[in-house]
């Protein structure tokens, strides 16, 4: 099986879990988004709760990194209260998530042993695995 064969049966849509999505910005701070359940037909599915995404991003000093977060709301008006609180909680996520990705490449560094002759002059001390 070649790649594009296993792409193929990975991009079959589930006609039971469609929603519709619907965007508001304040064209400063973010996005929401609602994402309202809808049957395979487009009608309303009462029986799903609507979704509120959030999406914004925060300077950095490599760049603006993005951020994408679920807002813990039962309407628009909730969602927005609730935005900033949910922004920030991705954000401190986010960073935890770097830090720990920092800290698992830093381990990753092997150092010769302290008595072992550097054969290749000039060479550095540290050694990947």
């Amino acid at each position: 099986m070649n790649d594009t064969d296993s792409l193929a049966m990975d991009l079959s849509m589930e006609a039971a879990d469609l929603y519709r999505e619907e965007a508001f910005t304040d064209r400063q701070v973010g996005t929401i988004r609602r994402l309202s359940p809808v049957n395979p037909d487009g009608s309303p599915d009462a029986s799903r709760t609507v979704s509120y995404l959030g999406q914004t991003q925060i300077l950095t000093p490599v760049g603006a990194l993005p951020l994408n977060f679920e807002i813990d709301a039962s309407s628009l008006e909730e969602a927005v209260r609730n935005f900033g609180h949910a922004a920030q909680a991705a954000a401190e996520h986010t960073i935890e998530e770097l830090r720990q990705m920092r800290r698992e490449s830093a381990s990753s560094l092997v150092l010769p042993d302290s008595g072992a002759r550097n054969e290749f002059p000039g060479s550095g001390k540290i050694q990947f695995p």
